[in-house]
């Protein structure tokens, strides 16, 4: 029978700094749930609200649907709460092509960019230390379980950046377009804020800036975080395919 106190932890885990604190993260979802079981993620604990469900996670715990609830960020809740040890961060490594983010705030915008670089088997993905916490609930929503398989790192970029003899790539509006650019095998790939962009003090170690070009009339002012870095590694591993 779940406690008062396990269900007090589990709310208090949607904020960052009780996440920090107890080194513990929620998911929900069956698919997620499995995905980071399967990634060898220690569980603290998993809840279903139904009978046959305990079945399909062995040690789970049944509770009433008013309980699961009570613990989830959801509106409707799936059916399946798990809360997970964190894992120890590896620490970048520069292995092929690697994306880093700098001060990217949005929880939906972070999760897909981790499904995309899990998409186009870009292991690293460096993150501003003000970039939003990949464990937020919202963002693990949308990771879908990639999250599992991306190695993600929060560094200070200037840092980071500064140790590299990579080239550095940063998506600009006013930069060459993606199209004509000659793309190595490896390098790094900077995408900016929503609002502002890649910051002054980030962008002094960019050494290539590239962009992708408006073909329409619109007067939109830029492309979503997210959709421009799936059109940019769309166009890195194009070109690594045909060069195959």
């Amino acid at each position: 029978m779940v406690t008062k106190n396990q269900i007090k932890l589990v709310v208090s885990l949607k904020q960052k700094k009780y996440r920090s604190q107890h080194g513990l993260f929620v998911v929900e979802g069956e698919k997620v749930v499995n995905e980071l079981l399967d990634a060898g993620y220690a569980p603290f604990g998993v809840f279903v609200d139904a009978p046959e469900l305990i079945d399909k996670f062995k040690g789970s715990e049944l509770v009433s649907k008013k309980e699961l609830k009570q613990m989830s960020s959801l509106t409707h809740p799936n059916g399946v709460l798990a809360v997970f040890h964190m894992k120890e961060t590896e620490g970048s490594r520069y292995i092929g092509w690697t994306v880093v983010l700098d001060a990217v705030r949005d929880p939906g915008n972070l999760g897909t960019i981790v499904r995309l670089c899990d998409w186009f088997g870009i292991k690293e993905l460096v993150c501003s230390q003000d970039t939003v916490d990949c464990y937020n609930p919202k963002v693990l929503q949308a990771t879908m379980g990639s999250i599992s398989r991306v190695n993600i790192s929060y560094l200070d970029l200037k840092d980071f950046l500064g140790a590299t003899d990579l080239p550095v790539y940063g998506a600009y509006m006013d930069g060459e377009p993606v199209y004509g650019a000659k793309l190595p095998e490896a390098g790094i790939l900077v995408m900016g804020n929503e609002g502002n962009g890649i910051s002054d003090h980030v962008g002094r170690y960019i050494t290539d800036r590239i962009a992708i070009p408006q073909f329409g009339e619109a007067t939109t002012e830029s492309l979503n975080v997210a959709t421009a870095t799936a059109i940019l590694l769309n166009e890195i591993c194009r070109k690594q395919f045909i060069q195959k």
